[in-house]
């Protein structure tokens, strides 16, 4: 499925910077200072360098072996089948509930005109969207995500300007001073585990590295420039709703709006909110589904999921994708808290799923790559800790999809050696 028309270096940086900024960028700011106060900014500082070198591995194991199949086939390059066939079906089991986190969240921001009644049709909704989007190929998807990444930082700089306008006018502002750090600030753990979920998508890009001109070439580029600016807009976002918000509580971003421009800005949030979050899980909709059309053609899955369609796409994996999300959404909209569940299954699995590709990566990439290959792995141990029980359900993944693939496996390998 390679195209020769397709990503380029700024629209890859673009498809990047809206699945980080995503559901998140008008949320996540204000929840994070609400466990940690001012120290959010050194939170959110952090995790951007973090996920630098995290993000330098992943461009360079997706440029020089660019496959549908992502971290799974960088795995199964190095570790066996076995290995990558666990990791490509852990992602394509976390995607439906990472997507029916992200949709909650998207349709937060459109909930106060609809109400809760329409919460479920709405995302039912969202996936039919989703679907006339990714069967069409994903360069439309593309140039809409560069687009809506240009909107959301032009509205950032604005809100930016005149905070720094009004923060010397007294009685207009509380201006905030960049905070000494102190690690044992309450809640900087919870900050921490709630700032990672934005960052989550890096990964997602290399499935789409077949999509790209010249994945070798413009791959990493483009993560890196997506990564720089999302981690800008973060902190600018964080910085700004400390500097507007009265003493004593958080603003959110529709309230900051509103007392910096004079008006009513709600609707702008919530659409930019609501496309960003679509944006999002367009990404891994797309990326999941190449996936399973991978795993299909390499016997994984059934072959009724290999035919593509006149774009040249798997739509029949895409089918099964969004009933799979639709699942998620119907069986989750019967528990009591849905969104905090699902961010921290999803972001066990994740985690487990970035510390198998940086294991990977000290075996393939060259000599040049190993400092930051082993620096990110130690990262991931790290996390690791952090985030602690919420890696049960991926642990639960890797102990049921382990015997059943090797069972596949060996079922293969007898009727091959039957005469």
């Amino acid at each position: 499925m390679s195209h020769s028309g397709g990503i380029g270096r700024w629209q890859g940086a673009g498809l990047l910077a809206t699945t980080l900024l995503g559901t998140g960028v008008f949320i996540l700011p204000q929840l994070t200072l609400q466990q940690a106060q001012a120290q959010a900014l050194w939170v959110w500082l952090l995790l951007t360098v973090l996920a630098v070198p995290l993000t330098m591995v992943f461009g360079a194991l997706a440029g020089r072996l660019p496959d549908a199949a992502g971290p799974a086939h960088f795995v199964a390059t190095a570790f066996g089948e076995l290995a990558g066939r666990v990791l490509g079906l852990m992602f394509l089991l976390v995607v439906p509930l990472g997507a029916c986190a992200a949709l909650l969240m998207t349709w937060s921001f459109i909930e106060p005109w609809f109400g809760a009644d329409w919460r479920l049709a709405g995302q039912c909704g969202f996936l039919a969207v989703l679907y006339l989007l990714n069967r069409v190929g994903f360069q439309l998807s593309a140039r809409l995500q560069l687009g809506l990444t240009l909107a959301i930082v032009v509205v950032v700089l604005l809100l930016l300007i005149l905070a720094a306008l009004q923060a010397g006018e007294p009685g207009q502002l509380t201006a905030a001073s960049w905070p000494s750090p102190d690690w044992q600030a309450s809640g900087l753990s919870a900050a921490l585990a709630l700032g990672f979920w934005s960052f989550l998508g890096v990964e997602a890009m290399t499935h789409l590295a077949q999509d790209f001109r010249d994945a070798r070439r413009d791959m990493l580029p483009a993560l890196l420039t997506g990564l720089g600016l999302v981690g800008l807009i973060y902190l600018g976002c964080c910085w700004l709703l400390l500097a507007v918000s009265p003493p004593g509580s958080v603003w959110s971003m529709t309230q900051a709006f509103a007392a910096l421009t004079g008006s009513d800005g709600q609707w702008i949030i919530a659409v930019l909110g609501l496309c960003s979050g679509l944006a999002t899980v367009n990404v891994y909709t797309a990326s999941v589904a190449r996936l399973a059309w991978r795993f299909s053609c390499q016997g994984v899955l059934p072959a009724l999921l290999q035919p593509l369609n006149r774009y040249q796409v798997p739509e029949r994996p895409l089918l099964l994708i969004l009933l799979l999300m639709l699942a998620v959404i119907l069986l989750s909209s019967q528990l009591p808290q849905p969104l905090e569940a699902l961010i921290g299954w999803v972001n066990g699995v994740f985690l487990l799923i970035y510390l198998a590709s940086m294991l990977a990566a000290t075996r393939l990439l060259p000599a040049r790559y190993q400092p930051l290959a082993w620096l990110s792995t130690l990262l991931c141990l790290g996390l690791l800790a952090v985030l602690g029980l919420q890696l049960w359900y991926g642990v639960l993944l890797i102990a049921l999809l382990t015997p059943l693939l090797w069972w596949q496996q060996r079922l293969r390998a007898s009727a091959v050696a039957r005469p």
